[in-house]
């Protein structure tokens, strides 16, 4: 079985970006359109990794990062947030709800 990962960005040429890239290197991957798509898309199936944009509508990746890390079978998984911002209060508070990186 492949190792799923979840890629959560509002912009779609950024998702089939990412989702090429990641099925080229043997993943299986699973988009979402915002957070809220992916807690839906998740609901409690297992994914091994969640790439995120920072800036998307309805729930962010930051707000994103928080709710997954309240849930014990999502703890420990790997989060990275993507994002072209370049403000370091971004980046910390990424860090500070949870993203492996940022």
């Amino acid at each position: 079985m492949n190792k799923k990962i979840l890629t959560v960005d509002d912009s779609a040429s950024m998702r089939q970006m990412i989702n090429f890239t990641l099925t080229a290197a043997g993943y299986d991957v699973t988009e979402a359109v915002d957070g809220m798509d992916a807690l839906t898309k998740m609901n409690g199936d297992p994914v091994h990794m969640i790439i995120a944009d920072i800036n998307m509508p309805n729930m962010d990746g930051i707000e994103l990062t928080r709710k997954v890390r309240s849930h014990s079978g999502y703890k420990f998984i790997p989060i990275i947030i993507l994002t072209t911002e370049s403000q370091g209060t971004l980046k910390q508070e990424g860090k500070a709800a949870g993203a492996t990186g940022i």
